[in-house]
């Protein structure tokens, strides 16, 4: 038997390292977290994505009563970015949850399997990474690429 390792790198900072334009990222992925439908779990979240163009374009999770049925921030936000551009690639991605109170959770969420699947097709779409921020009211997680989040991604390639 053979062991491998696997080892994935990412930027740990703080809100007052955030640069001008990932603030105005966090300020729309914090709107829209306010506007997410989330009456059973009470968990806020939003997304933001700056793309290539320049345009900012957020989103928020939409919950449902059939759980399945609903749809997580940040595939609504990737989703509407490529329905509306869909030749512009994702330059970045800023996801934030909010608590009940409008108050950034203590530490950074990261995606679900889901999304993190949808991001990392979509980099592979637009052949160009990704770069994803999770901000918590603690800390901001930056990693360069989607994939980093999920790197043994499944592809078009185990289709065939």
């Amino acid at each position: 038997m053979k062991t491998s390792e696997l080892k994935i790198c990412y930027k740990v900072r703080s809100h007052s390292e955030l640069s001008f334009d990932e603030q105005v990222l966090l300020k729309s992925a914090s709107e829209a977290a306010i506007k997410a439908y989330a009456p059973y779990s009470h968990f806020r979240v939003g997304a933001a994505v700056k793309l290539a163009n320049g345009e900012i374009l957020s989103g928020c999770n939409q919950e449902n009563a059939a759980y399945p049925s609903g749809l997580c921030a940040e595939r609504v936000t990737v989703f509407y970015a490529n329905a509306i551009y869909p030749d512009i690639a994702v330059e970045t991605l800023l996801i934030t949850v909010l608590d009940e109170n409008g108050d950034y959770r203590s530490r950074a969420i990261p995606p679900c399997g889901a999304c993190r699947q949808v991001l990392t097709e979509t980099e592979s779409r637009q052949k160009s990474p990704m770069r994803v921020l999770l901000v918590g009211k603690d800390e901001v997680l930056e990693f360069d690429s989607a994939s980093d989040l999920l790197p043994f991604i499944f592809t078009s390639n185990e289709l065939l």
